[in-house]
């Protein structure tokens, strides 16, 4: 449903990678609402990707750009206003990778070029991101920049590996740059805490899929699926939300205040 939240606000989507991620929900909801953007990602992601569908269902156009980059994000900043016709509304940072877990890495032995590598792409490219949208002064009044993160941040979850110091240094680069471009630019900068999500990139992490049933099961509400989390960006980007910044908002069915669910110690109780 439609309620053209975003009439008239345009901004850039970092991560849409294929039909099953957030940043591609989000792409979705945020045309439906109104909104215009630019599409990004990593050349190599591009190729691996069908983004180019994406972009031809909202009419985007796509710019792409390593987000590790800085000569990269000046020129995807510039070029987006270029395209947009003006400074920006909304920006989201849908990124992460982790070599290490993708080789089978423990977190107990760390490759760690892997680990510098997956933290400048994870996190660092977050505040890479926000100084060129801050320098370039490129973001509109009430702007919104929202960056997705996960629980593992908090909590300890063994397979998340290297992921769960990335993600802590991503909510703590949004809530002190956050308050930079408060003060300065009247831009809010947040960041959502989803749960587990069945995203190209979140398959990689082993016993995935008997996590996503467990949360499920700990969850009052359920897992928020990749939809569920497009939506609540879009209340984020829109003007509903203008006094929330420097926030870290769990969208996660309320499993990160459940300390134990019936249906989880009913599934314990019966493998004794």
């Amino acid at each position: 449903m439609s309620y053209n939240l975003l009439k008239g606000k345009k901004g850039i989507i970092f991560g849409a990678l294929d039909e099953n991620s957030i940043a591609w929900k989000t792409a979705e909801r945020v045309h439906e609402e109104g909104g215009s953007f630019v599409l990004t990602n990593a050349p190599v992601a591009l190729r691996m990707g069908q983004i180019n569908a994406l972009a031809e269902k909202t009419g985007s156009q796509i710019i792409p750009a390593d987000a590790t980059s800085i000569e990269d994000l000046e020129n995807l900043v510039e070029k987006s206003m270029e395209i947009l016709g003006g400074k920006l509304d909304f920006v989201l940072h849908s990124i992460g990778m982790s070599i290490n877990v993708r080789k089978g890495n423990a977190y107990t032995n760390q490759n760690y070029d892997w680990t510098q590598k997956g933290t400048d792409i994870s996190a660092m490219s977050f505040h890479k991101v926000m100084q060129t949208l801050y320098k370039k002064d490129a973001m509109n009044t009430w702007g919104s920049i929202v960056g997705l993160t996960y629980m593992a941040a908090q909590r300890v979850f063994p397979d998340y590996n290297d992921m769960a110091d990335n993600k802590a240094y991503l909510e703590s680069i949004a809530r002190s740059f956050g308050y930079f471009f408060g003060k300065d630019k009247t831009v809010r900068v947040n960041t959502i805490s989803q749960s587990p999500t069945p995203t190209t990139a979140g398959s990689g992490v082993k016993g995935f899929d008997g996590f996503i049933a467990y949360a499920d099961k700990m969850s009052p509400l359920g897992n928020a699926t990749a939809l569920d989390c497009a939506n609540y960006t879009v209340a984020m980007f829109s003007d509903l939300t203008r006094k929330v910044t420097l926030q870290n908002l769990f969208h996660d069915g309320g499993f990160s205040n459940v300390g134990v669910s019936n249906e989880v110690m009913e599934t314990f109780m019966n493998n004794q």
